[in-house]
């Protein structure tokens, strides 16, 4: 445990963080008693402190702390842990585990504003319902680089946990976090990222921004996706305001060397249903209210909507307000998002009216035929508006909702379709469309925040509530293959449920009936607890099915961005998970069921890739009091998600674990004597010996083929021994290095000794010789004999000053001639390069004269061979070309002989002008 000193680097943060030291020492001077003190199963508290008084008959007295009287059985009466235990930082290490302990060790630390406790593998955060100052720069410096149990429970220990890891191990990590909603799960994700935006920071000059792309730190630039998001995929729930009805993996990707690169985000599991369906407690998404808070009374004319929640259904089946939000605040935050995010004009445009006919979704009239089953229209007015808002049709979208065409073998034909099919048609179409566009938006924030530097590694944090897996021929598989049979039924499902599990699985079991209970088709045994389930309609609701006529119609629309949207649709993609291309039997469309066994496998797909640290979010009260604590709620929370069953795994586990190599260069400085030197011997063996040669608890860990396993506690006192031996090693290097330095010093102080006694016995002997007159008179000389060598000395500086002078007048005279010197090279230099110039002219003119008489040469070669062919034919004028010929020869011969020259005086002329660019 850290003293007060160590934790002032954490500031005001401290008193939230860890107990102060005077606490420490109280609570270990406390007077206790192990046999009496005991937590006690209380009807309305769950658990009380109390002093046993008797214990009889397997019964136990208890008095509680407010004086009342209990007895109870053996087994309900639970040892208290020594006060030492008090607000412990890890309860798996306490000496007594169970619930009451559990709970009243976070209670008296969440009564201290310690939010943060460790819980075996878990971290777990209880919401504070108020600003608590512990998230800021000086907190963030103080966790940077310390181990787990170096630093109180904090979230930023466990990014830096995570953040460590990765570099050391090389490894992705990810940050489970979860709970209920409102209990704080996206506000710790936020924090998060703070801590990595802040220690991670690339450290690279700041570079030109990039139009489109929003600028800032990476907090900076998820916190502007935030607004967009939160709007579209945030709702009002029972327990909170404003909770995430989505999850959300955000990766944050790091380079080679740790420096942060970049961000994504994966969601999962849009809780789609709301759309078309809220409880009365609950609101929809709370981009619908937006809209209509009249905030911007341009979007209720082009959306053809109201202001009055009410008047369309989708919306209006719960609340329609919000204490704690602010509708119109909230809407141009929404609106300034898409534009920062970089949608255009006609993106924007579609967002809100693909919104807006959401909305118009629900005021859809049908009625049925007379002597039919056959639904029809009940008035064309929002079929209108709709249809003007997507972009459509009018007609042909009222005639693909009540006729249908499906293929049947190679053929399409005309489905009827009765009112209440035609309704689940419209609820599964609206709910498409919303979550299509969520997800297309999510891409879009994607591609903002993408900034192309390379990635290596990342950290992914998973704001998720909990949810369990349930392997072959599962509930979800049964429920999946029951809605490919037409003629399957609820009660079909129910019958092929029991002949799968029932007596085969003890996880599920039939309900047991119970007055003012409500039915019950089946049981699932949770290790939280056993939850009933009806499933009436179960079959209906996970169909879900498109109409894939008016998907065509979507797939033509004239609004962009909704034809984009389904531009993908099709069997084999919306199939339910089957391969891309692929088709899957008896199916063209994609269950809820499937959909959410897809998400799931794909998320447990990157979080098996990954080392996990997990973090657990609790709601202390139902009333969001700050301090108070209900005790059912936080047992019910601590059951349901883990925390008891994991620290329960942790203590009989062996959850920490290193390979042999690692451990034997970390831990070898324990007792260095135990493996041989000068001879080989593997990592396994070394660990082997090094371990059995330590003063520990040797049942605590075992070897297994490549790492060795420590129970939870004895891998932190291996530590602790590796930190004493450090500290000893170091101490004895210091010491040597302080004697080495010393002996130095004393040296020095022994010359310094020697030193002063030679000066004492020069002082003592000029006291002795002062007063003798030859000392009197040697010390009247001395200055005259000083003064004679002044003189010397002064004439010897004055013939050495001449000297000098001398020679800097002749080193001026030098200057001043190479300085003439220099003048004049450059004027000759000047002078050669215009004669080089010159004769340079010269040179090209008679190369020009030279080309120009060898063109003449061939023109005369050419007339020759046509004046001999010529004479081949004509005899009678033979004599004369031949003299003409002769003539033409000398002539040719007097040209020879004038090339010639020519290139005797080109040659002169180049010999010229190589010697005086030497010359130059």
């Amino acid at each position: 445990m850290s003293s007060d000193a160590e934790m002032a680097v954490f500031g005001p943060a401290a008193l939230y963080l860890r107990k102060s030291e005077k606490e420490r020492i109280e609570a270990q001077n406390k007077p206790f008693d192990a046999k009496s003190s005991v937590f006690v199963v209380h009807a309305k508290e769950s658990y009380v402190k109390g002093t046993v008084q008797s214990r009889e008959g397997g019964k136990v007295t208890v008095k509680t702390e407010k004086g009342e009287t209990l007895t109870v059985k053996d087994d309900q009466a639970f040892p208290m842990n020594p006060p030492k235990y008090d607000k412990i930082e890890d309860m798996a290490m306490m000496t007594h585990l169970h619930e009451p302990a559990v709970l009243y060790n976070l209670k008296e630390r969440y009564a201290a504003w310690m939010i943060y406790t460790y819980s075996g593998l878990f971290c777990v955060t209880v919401n504070p319902y108020k600003w608590l100052p512990v998230y800021n720069a000086e907190v963030v410096t103080a966790y940077r680089g310390k181990k787990r149990q170096e630093a109180p429970p904090h979230i930023f220990s466990i990014s830096d946990n995570a953040y460590q890891f990765m570099l050391t191990d090389r490894e992705n990590q990810s940050i489970l976090i979860t709970g209920e909603s409102g209990a704080g799960k996206t506000v710790n994700t936020k924090r998060v990222i703070q801590y990595f935006a802040t220690i991670a920071v690339s450290g690279e000059k700041k570079k030109e921004e990039q139009p489109g792309k929003i600028q800032g730190t990476l907090e900076d630039q998820i916190i502007s996706a935030n607004p967009l998001l939160e709007a579209f995929g945030n709702a009002k729930t029972v327990r909170n305001d404003n909770s995430s009805r989505f999850g959300k993996f955000i990766r944050i990707h790091f380079g080679a060397t740790g420096k942060l690169s970049s961000a994504d985000i994966e969601t999962y599991l849009l809780e789609k249903s709301r759309v078309t369906f809220q409880l009365k407690a609950e609101r929809s998404y709370h981009i619908f209210y937006q809209i209509m808070s009249n905030k911007r009374p341009e979007l209720i004319e082009m959306l053809l909507i109201t202001t009055n929640p009410y008047d369309f259904h989708f919306v209006s089946q719960g609340e329609i307000t919000v204490a704690s939000i602010d509708d119109q605040e909230e809407l141009m935050a929404t609106d300034s998002a898409i534009d920062i995010l970089g949608f255009n004009a006609d993106e924007k445009t579609a967002i809100y009216k693909l919104t807006g006919a959401v909305m118009h979704h629900g005021n859809l009239k049908f009625k049925q035929k007379q002597r039919e089953e056959q639904a029809e229209p009940d008035g064309t007015e929002v079929a209108d508006k709709i249809a003007y808002l997507m972009g459509l049709n009018s007609a042909d979208l009222l005639k693909a909702l009540c006729y249908p065409r499906v293929k049947v073998g190679n053929e399409f034909v005309t489905k009827g379709q009765t009112v209440q099919q035609v309704y689940n048609s419209v609820g599964a179409l609206a709910k498409s469309v919303f979550e299509k566009m969520f997800l297309w938006m999510v891409v879009r924030i994607n591609q903002q925040l993408d900034t192309k530097q390379p990635r290596q590694y990342f950290i992914g944090v998973l704001d998720i509530a909990g949810f369990e897996i349930f392997d072959p021929m599962g509930i979800f598989s049964i429920l999946e293959e029951e809605c490919m049979f037409p003629k399957a039924t609820d009660t079909s499902f129910k019958n092929k449920l029991y002949d799968q599990h029932l007596g085969k699985s003890n996880n599920f079991q039939k309900p047991k009936p119970a007055k003012g209970k409500a039915e019950a088709h089946f049981s699932l045994v949770h290790y939280a607890g056993t939850v009933d389930y009806n499933i009436t309609g179960w079959l209906e609701k996970n169909k879900d099915p498109l109409n894939e006529t008016v998907i065509g119609l979507y797939q033509k629309s004239s609004l962009k961005t909704l034809a984009l949207l389904f531009a993908a649709y099709g069997g084999a993609e919306e199939s339910g998970g089957g391969k891309k291309g692929g088709k899957k039997k008896g199916s063209s469309f994609q269950t809820v069921s499937a959909l959410f066994r897809e998400n799931l496998n794909k998320l447990m797909s990157n979080l098996r890739s990954t080392h996990p640290h997990f973090v657990r979010c609790l709601i202390p009260n139902e009333t969001k009091t700050p301090g108070a604590m209900e005790h059912e709620l936080v047992l019910h929370q601590l059951r349901c998600n883990g925390v008891l069953e994991g620290i329960r795994i942790c203590r009989k586990g062996f959850p920490s674990r290193i390979i042999y190599a690692d451990f034997k260069q970390r831990y070898k400085i324990l007792n260095a004597s135990a493996i041989p030197e000068g001879q080989f011997i593997d990592s396994k063996k070394a660990s082997e010996k090094l371990l059995g040669s330590i003063d520990v608890d040797h049942t605590q860990y075992k070897f297994g083929h490549t790492k060795v396993f420590f129970k939870a506690g004895l891998l932190g006192l291996l530590e602790e021994m590796r930190d004493e031996k450090l500290a000893q090693l170091i101490t004895r290097t210091q010491a040597v290095c302080r004697g080495y330095l010393m002996r130095i010093e004393f040296k020095k102080m022994m010359e310094r000794r020697e030193s002063i006694f030679c000066i004492q016995y020069n002082v003592r002997a000029f006291m002795n010789v002062k007063h003798w007159p030859w000392m009197k008179l040697y010390f009247k000389i001395k200055p005259l004999l000083k003064s004679a060598e002044s003189e010397k000395e002064m004439a010897n500086m004055k013939e050495e000053f001449e000297k000098t002078k001398e020679e800097l007048a002749k080193s001026e005279a030098k200057k001043k001639e190479l300085e003439e010197k220099m003048v004049s090279l450059m004027q000759e230099k000047n002078d050669l390069q215009l004669q080089v110039q010159s004769e340079a002219d010269g040179l090209a003119d008679a190369e020009e004269r030279c080309d120009q008489l060898i063109k003449t040469k061939i023109q005369l070669e050419a007339k020759i061979k046509e004046l001999t062919e010529r004479a081949e034919d004509e005899e009678e004028i033979n004599a004369e070309l031949t003299a003409k010929k002769r003539k033409l020869e000398d002539e040719c011969s007097e040209l020879k002989k004038d090339i010639d020259d020519l290139e005797l005086t080109l040659a002169k002329v180049e010999k010229e002008k190589h010697a005086t660019e030497n010359k130059v």
